[in-house]
């Protein structure tokens, strides 16, 4: 995400919740996109109460 708002995790906030994403094995894909963009567009979605197709332009698929 290149724009912030204040509905996203602070690098501090991303290190604890990192430790219970289960990190991708040796077989499984890479991702496409980074899970912290993910949450930061869902944290945005919940706290301006817009719909996922109503998110800003650079946020994940």
């Amino acid at each position: 995400m290149s724009k912030m708002y204040s509905s996203n995790l602070t690098l501090e906030q991303w290190e604890l919740i990192e430790l219970f994403i289960s990190p991708a094995t040796s077989r499984d894909r890479h991702p496409k996109v980074e899970v912290w963009n993910v949450l930061n567009a869902i944290f945005y979605l919940l706290t301006q109460g817009c719909t996922w197709r109503d998110l800003f332009g650079n946020s994940p698929p």
